[in-house]
């Protein structure tokens, strides 16, 4: 069985205001409902296959999201949702700040927007998707390392703030 058909994530929130994790709760729900994809939310990161962060990664939780990338099995995947996990944001100049979640571990997606938008959330879940189908074949294959080179960022149209721009406002 595929590890593609059915991935469980797990959601970690490093130091956001909660805009992004309201997204990603938004994505959850029936109106978007993520789960026709075969995700599944989990609490357990031994039992999950794609790591959501959102918000900054500050010092205090350097060690948090260092245990729970080591705690997940192989092949992972890690999805940085919002500008905050991606490079710090707003809070970048910030005395506690180290940056993006990429500081601390390996990214494979990420998602920009502050905050992201839902649709934006679920593509870059189903990149990690395909980028998990990746590292699942490259240790069926015998590769001991891993990684997929290069980072896939979402490419659709955003504004200077890294908002995910709607098909609506792309024709204004």
């Amino acid at each position: 069985m595929s590890i593609t058909k059915s991935p469980w994530i797990i959601h970690y929130n490093g130091s956001s205001c909660n805009g992004c994790d309201i997204e990603v709760l938004a994505v959850l729900t029936p109106m978007y409902d993520v789960e026709r994809f075969g995700i599944i939310n989990t609490g357990n990161p031994k039992h999950a296959d794609v790591l959501l962060v959102t918000g900054a990664v500050n010092e205090q939780s350097i060690r948090v999201v260092k245990q729970i990338y080591d705690q997940m099995p192989a092949p992972k995947v890690v999805v940085a949702v919002g500008i905050c996990a991606s490079s710090g944001g707003i809070f970048r100049e910030c005395y506690n700040i180290i940056g993006g979640a990429d500081k601390v571990i390996p990214v494979d997606v990420y998602v920009p927007g502050c905050a992201a938008r839902p649709e934006a959330i679920i593509d870059g879940v189903v990149k990690g998707i395909g980028v998990l189908a990746e590292k699942q074949a490259a240790l069926l294959r015998g590769d001991t390392d891993e990684a997929v080179p290069g980072a896939y960022i979402y490419e659709g149209p955003h504004d200077d703030d890294g908002s995910l721009i709607t098909e609506e406002e792309v024709e204004e």
